[in-house]
């Protein structure tokens, strides 16, 4: 999932917009427009992936245990809670030991599934063992079950601003798929302390997180 809207138009900021990702913002001139911004995060995505796969296999291990710690700090007791996750992808977070764990402490966990372009994700339940089939991206899905509506839903970051607004992949999915609940879930967004951004510049239609964890520390 993304801040990940779809490049629907142009529409007016949320906030006022800034630059201050830079060393010197007061040097920095703003986005003008919605092009602009689209232009600033693609390449800004770029930039933190690519950032994120420099680190060593071993490295993104820790930190991924760290935040499993951390979430866990946030949730507390998981019994009988249902949690989506994601599987992870191009240098994310590694949570599965963690899924198993929610599992083994009597709480349920699921995954999102793309149905296509422009329409929420559907999350189907899932836990280590069961059958997986290739999804959009190649990434796995759960090859069956009912649609679940999750509890707590755990995103992934590509980057994140400090008031909690979530760079994604830019397919418009999370936003669309939150907006569609037909109630509100904890949201839990994950990532590594160096995606963090001044600002993603903030859409009408962007939903913050209401929680990040990073291997630093939950906040």
């Amino acid at each position: 999932m993304a801040n990940d809207h779809d490049d629907r138009g142009a529409a007016q900021y949320a906030s006022p917009p800034c630059f201050m990702h830079e060393l010197d913002p007061a040097f920095q001139t703003p986005p003008a427009d919605w092009t602009d911004v689209r232009r600033w995060r693609k390449a800004e995505r770029e930039r933190l992936i690519a950032a994120r796969l420099e680190m060593s296999a071993d490295t993104r291990a820790a930190m991924s245990q760290r935040i499993a710690d951390g979430i866990d700090t946030i949730i507390g007791d998981i019994a009988g809670r249902m949690v989506s996750l994601y599987w992870p992808f191009r240098g994310e977070p590694d949570l599965r030991p963690w899924m198993a764990s929610i599992n083994e402490r009597g709480g349920r966990t699921a995954l999102p599934i793309v149905i296509e372009k422009g329409r929420p994700l559907i999350f189907r339940a899932y836990k280590p063992g069961d059958r997986l089939e290739k999804g959009v991206w190649n990434i796995p899905i759960p090859a069956e079950g009912d649609p679940v509506l999750p509890d707590i839903v755990i995103s992934p970051i590509v980057g994140i601003d400090p008031a909690n607004y979530r760079l994604g992949y830019g397919g418009g999915f999370f936003d669309r798929t939150l907006a569609a609940m037909p109630f509100k879930p904890l949201v839990i967004g994950v990532g590594y302390e160096l995606q963090r951004i001044a600002t993603i510049y903030p859409q009408p239609h962007d939903i913050p997180m209401d929680r990040i964890v990073t291997e630093a520390a939950p906040v």
